[in-house]
């Protein structure tokens, strides 16, 4: 009697692993098949190219590297004297033109008041030369509010808010119009970009709840699905010099699922979660109760 209950215990035993092992199996199964998830997820936000279009020395730089900015606050400053210079010398050019314009109409007034004792050429000689001094004069003016312009762009300022990153700049630098003097994180566009499988789209929608966690924390963020890619590139296709498509002559056997980008907007960020963009993290969407159970009820059939 002992022997036969010794042998069915241990097969009790055997069954029950198995039966675990099995319920493990399913639920990692059930996991991957139902819950669309990926590992592949990035931090990402929009990276504002600091730069001015106005060229010059840098006099000041108010802010330092990783530093939190709010929109509107100033950066840097270039070089505002010569600026300042440039702008009376723009004002001295519109009182020189003030002052011709004002000699050319009294000329022409008195050329009129004369009559017939000033030649017709004359006349229309000295019409012109009014018409000169005016159209000097708007010159003289559009050129101050270029000059205006440039002295108000010598200080530039945040366009959003956001934190400095990548500041190599400092005052004595030259600065040239068009370059960029530092990086500015959008704060207000930091997001999550999963990658996931063009396999798992199907149960991907726009509105979908997801769970984020980033590598290396243990907190959990939450937010949905915001939008999915409307393309990416083919690797397999390519454009000639007369416009027609070149297609890979070779084709292979071994197909991996393409990896399409789904933005997921950030409803909530625990305290001690750190969003840098670049950072990698683990995106988890969980569809909403119908098409869960519709996907469910796909899949058993």
């Amino acid at each position: 009697m002992k022997p036969v209950l010794s042998l069915l215990g241990r097969y009790a035993v055997t069954l029950c692993l198995a039966v675990a092992a099995a319920l493990v199996a399913w639920q990692a199964w059930k996991r991957d098949a139902q819950t669309p998830w990926t590992r592949d997820g990035r931090v990402r936000a929009d990276i504002v190219r600091v730069s001015t279009d106005v060229g010059g020395l840098v006099t000041q730089v108010m802010v330092r590297d990783n530093q939190t900015v709010q929109p509107g606050q100033l950066l840097l400053v270039l070089d505002r004297p010569r600026l300042a210079a440039a702008v009376e010398r723009a004002q001295a050019a519109i009182a020189e033109a003030q002052a011709q314009l004002e000699q050319a109409r009294k000329e022409a007034a008195r050329d009129v008041a004369l009559g017939d004792l000033v030649a017709t050429e004359a006349r229309e000689q000295s019409a012109a030369k009014v018409r000169t001094c005016e159209a000097t004069l708007t010159r003289a003016f559009a050129e101050r509010d270029v000059t205006l312009v440039d002295l108000q762009r010598s200080e530039v300022r945040a366009s959003v808010g956001g934190v400095v990153t990548n500041l190599d700049i400092h005052p004595g630098d030259y600065l040239a119009a068009g370059a960029q003097a530092m990086a500015l994180v959008d704060a207000s566009s930091v997001r999550v970009e999963g990658y996931f499988e063009e396999t798992k789209l199907h149960r991907v929608s726009v509105g979908d709840r997801a769970r984020v966690r980033l590598l290396g924390d243990d907190v959990e963020i939450t937010g949905h699905v915001e939008s999915l890619a409307a393309a990416i590139a083919d690797d397999q296709r390519d454009d000639t010099g007369n416009l027609l498509p070149r297609i890979a002559p070779t084709f292979s056997w071994v197909r991996l699922a393409q990896r399409i980008p789904v933005r997921i907007r950030i409803d909530h960020a625990p305290p001690g979660a750190r969003l840098i963009a670049g950072r990698s993290a683990t995106v988890e969407i969980v569809p909403a109760r119908g098409r869960a159970a519709q996907a469910a009820g796909r899949i058993r059939s």
